[in-house]
């Protein structure tokens, strides 16, 4: 399973940007599929996943009202579409996956996840 992440850029506070994270291979089960993000001297953190048993969405409090994630199953890819651009959102972003499904508890651990993208970074200036 490979996962490539693109979208990144460098965007005004306010602005907007669409992630997409192609996923090659196929993770078994109902995988989920998520966004985590990483500023430099921080942990990973993570942003948002879809249940894909039910396309149900999990989203950080930061986030929430500005962010969505989606998926399209015929070309195996998620979406992240970031409105309302912070600075704190500036980080490198990164998609992970993992086989099978997994309880609703550890969709936002990073640990979770097998598989990861190579990051895309999102730069937002004030």
């Amino acid at each position: 399973v490979q996962l490539q992440a693109f979208g990144g850029g460098l965007v005004q506070a306010g602005g907007s940007l669409k992630l997409s994270c192609v996923v090659s291979g196929r993770p078994s089960g109902y995988a989920p599929l998520a966004w985590f993000r990483q500023a430099p001297g921080k942990e990973r953190e993570f942003v948002a996943a879809i249940d894909t048993w039910n396309d149900r969405a999990f989203y950080v409090d930061s986030v929430k009202g500005r962010f969505t994630i989606s998926r399209d199953k015929s070309s195996n890819t998620v979406y992240l579409d970031m409105n309302s651009l912070k600075p704190e959102d500036t980080a490198v972003y990164y998609c992970g996956t993992r086989n099978g499904r997994i309880i609703v508890s550890a969709i936002s651990r990073a640990e979770t996840y097998d598989y990861w993208g190579q990051g895309t970074l999102v730069t937002v200036s004030s």
